[in-house]
């Protein structure tokens, strides 16, 4: 089957995840393995107050993954999601190869500290501090 480039934006409980992070990202990449997919790369991105209450939560932390897998894994995918404690909520997309390896780069660069945060179009030479 043919392997598709996904990103996923996970809201997670945030509580579980300020008491074991370790313990919830593991139960959130135990999905993608049962799912067989290849995590490229993965980060937490934002914690906070919710816009909204979704069931009893009024705060989450949003989670980025990006992955590839089998697109006939979808469906597996977002029963496992809706039947996991951890995830409140997912948003899958499908991308290009094309825009899918520079964002995921990117996400992996932001993750290790050496991201490019000098503005598109503006030499560093020129910046002023």
């Amino acid at each position: 089957m043919a392997q598709h480039h996904y990103e996923c934006m996970f809201l997670l409980d945030s509580g579980r995840y300020a008491v074991n992070s370790k313990a919830t990202e593991d139960a959130l990449l135990e999905i993608l393995t049962r799912c067989e997919a290849d995590v490229v790369a993965r980060a937490p991105w934002q914690d906070g107050k919710l816009a909204y209450q979704i069931g009893n939560h009024k705060k989450g932390l949003h989670y980025l993954v990006y992955f590839k897998m089998d697109s006939a894994q979808v469906t597996e995918f977002t029963r496992l999601c809706k039947l996991s404690e951890i995830v409140v909520r997912q948003m899958l997309l499908n991308h290009p190869e094309k825009l899918f390896t520079p964002m995921a780069e990117a996400l992996s660069q932001h993750v290790t500290g050496q991201a490019d945060t000098t503005p598109m179009g503006v030499s560093p030479d020129k910046m002023s501090y």
